[in-house]
């Protein structure tokens, strides 16, 4: 399952960024809200799918709360999901 994750987690922080960076300035300066509407929604289905896994990971893998909550804060932030691949998954 942990392969699914990381697969997951590299879709979500590239539709986050892809959010961030490409569909909200398309719709704030070129009033194209489409983008916002369709990226949003792939984003946010990324983003379940995310926390789930990474809620059955915590159980399947025993992680502690502590990282648990750096995974899952993760997925908010602009490259976060990346460095969390990088940091907690690269070995596993």
């Amino acid at each position: 399952m942990i392969k699914i994750f990381k697969i997951i987690a590299l879709f979500e922080g590239v539709s986050l960024l892809l959010l961030y960076f490409f569909a909200m300035p398309m719709k704030y300066i070129l009033d194209q809200p489409i983008y916002v509407k369709n990226i949003g929604m792939a984003h946010g289905v990324l983003f379940i799918a995310y926390i789930i896994l990474a809620t059955m990971l915590k159980i399947e893998e025993n992680w502690d709360w502590k990282k648990f909550a750096i995974i899952s804060i993760a997925s908010l932030w602009p490259f976060g999901t990346f460095y969390i691949e990088k940091r907690y998954l690269r070995n596993v």
